[in-house]
């Protein structure tokens, strides 16, 4: 503990909590601006969350798409309008700074549709045994 009574390493609750609601902003807004733009690449690109720091500095940006084969076209056409969807968030919130957009396929979905299938491959084996 410091003197102020706060622990030397861990996390600030509202530092977190306000990195939280910033990142949820973020991602309505470049959900939204994704929409408006004109490019085939993005047509089936779904954004699932935005991850902020605690600085406000980077945002991870992640995306889902129908199939995985997609995700560095969808990577490369998320990047050259990246300069577009910054601009739009810094018009939107109020932070000082927009934050540095970076981009990542989400594999939770995927993960979780291979344990699926795993669990319902398992589960026919004993049923049809």
């Amino acid at each position: 503990m410091s003197r102020h009574g706060r622990p030397r390493h861990g996390t600030n609750p509202q530092a977190a909590n306000r990195s939280a609601r910033v990142g949820e902003l973020i991602r309505r807004i470049v959900a939204e601006e994704l929409e408006q733009i004109d490019d085939d690449r993005l047509a089936l690109a779904s954004i699932t969350g935005v991850v902020v720091d605690r600085d406000l500095f980077r945002a991870v940006v992640y995306f889902t798409t129908l199939d995985a084969e997609d995700d560095p076209e969808v990577i490369e056409a998320l990047e050259e309008h990246s300069k577009r969807l910054r601009r739009e968030v810094g018009a939107q919130t109020r932070l000082r700074r927009a934050p540095e957009l970076q981009f990542r396929a989400d594999e939770t979905l995927r993960a979780a549709e291979r344990i699926e299938d795993l669990l319902r491959g398992t589960s026919d084996g004993e049923t049809q045994a």
